[in-house]
């Protein structure tokens, strides 16, 4: 059982960093960087900051998501994926997907330079999209673990 234990401790931090550090950037830096006074100024502490947190969500993601895999395996909680009063395991590994795929594949293929390039042109409204995005994954975070704590000690919302 001890792997267990180390396991939930790891998915609990890792997720207290990724989702933190996901609030921090929604609720802080991007207010913060809108009160900057040229798009230039905006850009460079935006991405700055940004370049700092990506580091720490594509470790704390790859924690997450590997001790969210063995805590499945090890306990077996693969039936829990066929009943919806576990709508959270689905949740989890949706919002897990997203961030896994914005973080690995989608912003070193091209989000990088889509975002240089348009807010170049159109910075506010880059600016306004991104804050957007920001909290409708932050939404989504906070009721996924919501649900997953509640859901883990025993509420279930659709139980029969």
């Amino acid at each position: 059982m001890e792997g267990a234990i180390i396991a939930r401790v790891l998915h609990v931090l890792g997720v207290v960093l990724w989702i933190g550090g996901v609030a921090m950037v929604t609720t802080v830096l991007l207010p913060a960087a809108k009160r900057m006074k040229t798009p230039a100024e905006r850009v460079m502490f935006f991405e700055t900051v940004e370049r700092g947190f990506a580091l720490q969500a594509r470790v704390t993601t790859l924690v997450t998501g590997l001790s969210g895999l063995y805590l499945v395996y090890k306990f077996d909680l693969w039936q829990r994926f066929a009943h919806i009063e576990f709508w959270w395991m689905h949740a989890m590994v949706l919002v897990w997907v997203l961030f896994t795929l914005v973080l690995f594949v989608l912003e070193p293929l091209f989000l990088h330079r889509w975002f240089s390039g348009r807010v170049r042109h159109h910075p506010e409204s880059t600016f306004s999209l991104v804050t957007r995005l920001h909290w409708v994954l932050l939404g989504m975070s906070l009721v996924t673990v919501a649900g997953a704590v509640a859901g883990s000690h025993g509420y279930l919302l659709f139980a029969r």
